[in-house]
């Protein structure tokens, strides 16, 4: 959805995040050492895009229970803020809260409202325990309303919001579409590696799943996006010439790789791993459809180091189609991006996620005689173990 961007996040009680306010870019890279929380700024915009798809009790599951994602000690509750730029409207705000009841969990507190220029917020939800009310979209009404449907306490008021309500429903859009991809799975029998159904596919799936018809489909019907691939591809590995797509079954394709010093296609199967993540990685990323926000946990992993700064140049130009938001501890990464693209995350003394924007902190000086990974790797940053 062109033009909607979030512009800051405010996370309280996840895990080590107590208290992190972050501004958000087009194109954000979060750096730091193991366990300062890069993981779970994507879970928790993650959890954020299930509560909005009607699927926060499940992801709440997923991640162990609200009880376990709190901060220890410091909180008895999650909260989240997102004020979010839409087009040709004033920006959104929309707050969250969830607690812990017994094994379960309620949710408190729920707004979404915009900054009219009037003493109050205007409202378009405000949702307080069991007290659910909906601006009403009859003009004629202007007044908040009761929801005319039955509502389930176990899921947040934007999920449950009727398409009537059309503000609303744009921003439910956006969260819900949100994707978290990790790093490929690669084993023998992992689904990037079998046969896979010719189908309609637009993006080749956390997993894979759908890379195959996602490519054959890309090159019969937006033909410079595949060729995109292509060149990125000969960038990458001297000697490859091109893709191929031969049926193996009824309905079925494979992928195969024709480099120019071999006489024969290689499988897919055959391919080396860190091949086939920078296969999935660029295709990923050369989508015409990729979510409103899309984060990558780890994208280095497998790969050459002569291939990450391809591979910073392909996120460079996706992130002018979706708000990208990486998460690695990789200093091969960080010596191709620029303090402006780099969050640096630590630890407090309390042991609590801090997050900075690198170029907020005075590296100039060092800068001029240190790329910025020597500069991490010395300590001038922070994020470091």
């Amino acid at each position: 959805m062109d033009g909607y961007k979030i512009n800051k996040i405010n996370i309280s009680g996840f895990r080590r995040l107590h208290a992190v306010e972050l501004e958000m870019k087009p194109f954000n890279v979060l750096i730091g050492a193991n366990g300062v929380g890069k993981t779970s700024i994507l879970d928790a915009l993650s959890l954020l895009s299930a509560s909005a798809s009607g699927n926060l009790d499940k992801k709440l599951s997923q991640l162990g229970g609200v009880a376990n994602l709190r901060t220890r000690g410091k909180s008895d509750k999650l909260s989240f803020t997102v004020d979010m730029d839409v087009p040709k409207r004033e920006p959104y705000k929309y707050e969250l809260e969830i607690e812990p009841i017994g094994t379960g969990y309620s949710i408190p507190l729920e707004r979404l409202s915009q900054d009219r220029g009037k003493a109050t917020p205007f409202k378009h939800i405000d949702s307080y325990k069991n007290s659910i009310f909906y601006f009403d979209p009859d003009p004629s009404a202007n007044k908040m309303t009761r929801p005319t449907w039955e509502h389930n306490p176990l899921e947040t008021s934007l999920a449950q919001t009727s398409k009537l309500f059309t503000d609303p429903e744009a921003l439910r859009k956006v969260l819900a579409t949100a994707n978290q991809y990790h790093a490929l799975d690669i084993s023998q029998r992992a689904p990037v590696k079998l046969p896979q159904a010719m189908k309609p596919a637009y993006l080749p799936g956390i997993d894979g799943e759908d890379l195959i018809p996602y490519l054959y489909n890309m090159r019969e019907s937006e033909s410079n996006r595949y060729e995109a691939i292509i060149d990125t591809l000969r960038a990458a590995f001297p000697g490859f010439d091109t893709l191929g797509f031969p049926p193996v079954a009824a309905g079925m394709l494979t992928m195969t790789w024709k480099d120019s010093k071999l006489d024969q296609h290689i499988s897919i199967h055959e391919l080396s791993e860190g091949t086939l993540r920078f296969i999935w990685l660029i295709s990923l990323l050369y989508s015409s459809r990729l979510s409103t926000i899309t984060m990558i946990d780890e994208p280095e992993v497998s790969l050459h180091p002569e291939l990450l700064n391809i591979l910073v140049d392909v996120m460079r130009e996706a992130s002018k189609r979706t708000q990208l938001v990486i998460a690695t501890h990789s200093d091969r990464l960080i010596r191709f991006l620029q303090p402006e693209e780099v969050v640096v995350m630590d630890v407090d003394e309390d042991g609590c996620t801090t997050a900075q924007w690198a170029d907020a902190m005075d590296l100039d000086a060092w800068l001029r005689d240190y790329s910025l990974d020597e500069v991490w790797r010395m300590g001038r940053m922070g994020g470091r173990a």
